[in-house]
């Protein structure tokens, strides 16, 4: 027994030992009150190799900021390069990057299958494990925030990190928002401790991460991972923030949503709304602010500059769950939002669902058009799928049915539907495609698909493995970035998908 605790101890030192020497520890250097709790040279601190950085001029041909969820508001992650780029940036990298709690993307079983079932085990790996959404690529560099609680900064051509940091433990569920020299990230987790749990039992009514973990804002240097400031909350912060006018707006458990200076983390505004934030992160757009809560199942709209609330919508018969559960996505003066509803139970105990899409009118809230994308079991965890818009069309998918359909951004007209091969039991379509030079593509179940914008019908497939959450395939010229719940961050060229496709 003695034998054994002393080889674990030499294992933790030794461990330890290698980090502090392979690796530049950095020091953060905090704008708030107190400093955050970390042991310097800790498993947690700061892991940091500036030799990996991307060469200036690679980083010039790539975005330059990521403001919201998704890239922006339409939530097309997708980027175009200018013609001298460099021969690998056009026709594209291929690598794959294991995080902290990666597990085989040859495995086709969930880690904890046997405990807790197949459903059970695909939303755990999820929620707890892996990327829950996509990746973040600013100058050269790949952002991704994952469920092991770290944190990432990898190198977009050579996969190789960058940075690694923790600052504060608990899921990092959200695509990081990158302005200026600052990285914006939101830790949050699905969970509710029992007092709230009795407390939703009296009043129908709960705080989603309140007393479970640390949740709020933390801005960390896009270079280095250093923490500059953070800004806690009560409420859990599962949704990616908003970058605009110099803001960082979010919204949080217990229903608040929230404005702070970019720069600072000084607090602006906040508006206690009620109802819950689950994964619906707001979209900035034309001064406003969008975002939807859960239990009082509304998308409102807020004034960017004084938090006020213009308008409040909803969807028919949307359970409550499934408003907070999708972020709203906004175009050309329209703002379309999902939810899950009709909610029945069959004669064989069976449950199922429908999914209901409405669009509003940005500035007034008034209803355009409502429609339902058909009848189909109820999902496991999050319910929603994630719309897009590209040249007057949605583009959305729901995981009830395991569909994505297109509709008229102004008239809902439908103009196709097509069914994702292989959904699997957990059901397939929750992040949204990515429109890119012609062609669709969406990442969903353990692959990413090719499919024509114009009838919907399949282009080409490429098996990765492991499973894709709520994520969207993020484009920049020849290359498609990933985050995948098995705990990897992926690069694939473009034409392994797509074999059409001739940079």
């Amino acid at each position: 027994m003695k034998t054994v605790k002393a080889i674990k101890v030499m294992s933790a030192i030794l461990i330890a030992f290698m980090v502090l020497n392979t690796s530049k520890s950095v020091q953060a250097q905090v704008k708030n009150d107190f400093p955050i709790p970390m042991l310097k040279g800790g498993p947690f601190d700061v892991v940091y190799f500036p030799e990996n950085m991307p060469d200036k001029n690679d980083g010039s041909f790539y975005p330059h900021e990521w403001v919201q969820s998704y890239g922006n508001a339409r939530h097309n992650a997708a980027f175009t390069i200018a013609k001298d780029a460099p021969d690998w940036m056009v026709k594209g990298v291929s690598w794959q990057f294991a995080e902290a709690r990666s597990w085989p993307l040859s495995e086709e079983k969930a880690f904890g299958e046997s405990a807790y079932g197949v459903k059970g085990s695909l939303t755990t790996i999820t929620q707890f494990y892996g990327n829950a959404l996509g990746v973040s690529v600013v100058d050269g560099i790949v952002y991704a925030e994952s469920d092991d609680n770290f944190i990432y900064a990898i190198n977009a051509k050579t996969g190789k990190l960058i940075w690694r940091t923790s600052p504060v433990g608990n899921t990092y569920m959200g695509n990081p928002v990158v302005v200026g020299d600052l990285v914006y990230v939101t830790p949050g987790n699905v969970g509710f401790n029992f007092s709230n749990v009795m407390a939703y039992k009296k009043t129908g009514m709960a705080i989603r991460g309140g007393d479970v973990s640390f949740n709020g804002v933390f801005a960390l240097n896009k270079n280095t991972g250093e923490l500059v400031w953070y800004y806690l909350t009560k409420g859990g912060t599962m949704p990616t923030p908003a970058f605009g006018e110099g803001r960082i707006f979010f919204s949080a458990g217990d229903g608040t949503v929230y404005a702070l200076d970019a720069k600072t983390g000084k607090e602006i505004w906040k508006n206690e709304v009620g109802g819950m934030a689950n994964m619906s992160s707001p979209a900035y757009y034309d001064g406003k602010v969008y975002t939807a809560m859960s239990l009082k199942a509304f998308i409102y709209c807020f004034d960017a500059k004084t938090g006020k609330v213009l308008w409040q919508g909803t969807i028919p018969n949307a359970e409550n769950t499934g408003m907070g559960d999708v972020s709203p996505v906004v175009a050309d003066g329209v703002v379309v939002m999902d939810a899950v509803s009709m909610l029945k139970t069959t004669s064989s105990g069976k449950e199922t669902m429908n999914t209901g899409i409405r669009a509003y009118d940005a500035n007034t809230g008034k209803v355009l058009w409502t429609k339902l994308m058909g009848e189909g079991p109820k999902p496991p965890a999050f319910k929603g799928g994630m719309p897009m818009i590209h040249d007057n069309v949605v583009y959305i998918g729901t995981p009830v049915n395991s569909v994505y359909q297109a509709y008229e951004l102004k008239i809902g007209k439908l103009l196709w539907t097509w069914n994702v091969p292989d959904a699997g039991p957990a059901g397939a379509g929750r992040g949204p495609a990515t429109y890119y030079e012609g062609v669709l593509y969406m990442s969903t179940g353990p692959s990413v698909f090719a499919v024509d914008p114009k009838d919907g019908k399949l282009i080409g497939q490429k098996h990765i493995g492991g499973r894709f959450g709520i994520v969207n395939p993020s484009i920049v010229g020849g290359t498609i970035y990933l985050g995948n719940s098995w705990d990897w961050v992926i690069a694939l060229p473009v034409s392994e998908v797509n074999q059409n496709y001739h940079p």
